[in-house]
């Protein structure tokens, strides 16, 4: 990942940050959280930009799906470039292994500005003084939507380290899947347990910013599985099942959030242009986030 830099920024706005939430050690049972009204039981927005009105809204209608209300997540900008910079949802309170899902859909910009240099992040993410960080992400850079990244940080503050996998999921194509520590850089392939599956189905016509897909991951102490559910089978495509080693498995709670951000540094796979400043505020459309624990905690 070339986006490492930006986890530090994040860290200390969050640090900075929390006295808008809980901070008592609660956490979330089950829950499902439609987006259907005009605020959320589960979640607080956030920003580290400008904080523009326009930048967060729950219970909008879909234009393409007549039933449907979403969180829409809008990118300003007028925001500077770094992860927590624009427009973020974070859970009340604390999140653990278990089971977590979500139905998005991504703004498609690439006939309007195909170098612009955006992520939307669907993550779990704290930062505790012991163990250090915790996160389990999903990321799509706006430039490409048939790529996804997806991944883990554990470690402490300039000790990061990072499992990783990129994949083209309308061509089938695993990019790469690694190990990498940063700030020392090293990086190394990661093969046998913790490389399954060794290759991925296509998904014929899979463009992430065309409809609603519903991505999710599996979060236990010794396993993390991150999946997605075909759009026409229903039946769940595993993109990654990382297990073998508890090497990159956060075992420390976190918190749960989606977010959208400018990047200046982190190019998408297939285009190194791809790190231009947001021109309009393109919109992500988030139908519903769920979490299911492994266990009362």
């Amino acid at each position: 990942m070339k986006h490492w830099k930006h986890i530090l920024i994040a860290a200390i706005i969050f640090i900075t940050g929390t006295s808008a939430f809980p901070q008592q050690d609660k956490y979330h049972c089950s829950f499902l959280e439609k987006f259907n009204r005009s605020s959320s039981k589960y979640f607080q927005p956030h920003t580290g930009g400008k904080g523009a009105d326009f930048i967060w809204k729950f219970g909008v209608r879909s234009p393409t799906e007549r039933k449907t209300k979403f969180l829409s997540l809008k990118i300003d900008p007028e925001d500077p470039a770094g992860a927590g910079r624009g427009p973020e949802i974070i859970s009340n309170y604390f999140t653990h292994f278990g089971t977590y899902a979500t139905r998005l859909k991504i703004p498609d910009v690439r006939s309007i500005q195909p170098d612009a240099g955006a992520v939307i992040g669907y993550f779990t993410y704290h930062v505790d003084s012991v163990p250090g960080l915790s996160e389990i992400d999903f990321e799509w850079l706006i430039a490409d939507p048939e790529i996804i990244y997806i991944g883990t940080w554990t470690g402490q503050h300039g000790n990061l380290r990072r499992i990783g996998r990129t994949v083209n999921m309308a061509n089938g194509i695993i990019y790469n899947t690694s190990y990498k520590e940063r700030p020392s850089g090293f990086t190394r392939p990661l093969t046998g347990m913790q490389n399954q599956p060794e290759t991925i189905p296509a998904i014929e016509g899979y463009n992430a910013s065309s409809q609603f897909y519903t991505y999710g991951f599996d979060w236990y102490p010794d396993r993390i599985r991150w999946w997605m559910i075909h759009p026409v089978t229903a039946d769940t495509v595993v993109i990654w099942d990382y297990r073998g080693s508890q090497e990159g498995i956060p075992q420390n709670h976190t918190r749960y959030r989606m977010n959208f951000w400018h990047t200046n540094s982190w190019p998408v796979e297939t285009n190194p242009y791809s790190i231009e400043k947001p021109l309009h505020p393109y919109e992500t459309e988030i139908d519903w986030m769920s979490y299911d624990p492994l266990s009362r905690p």
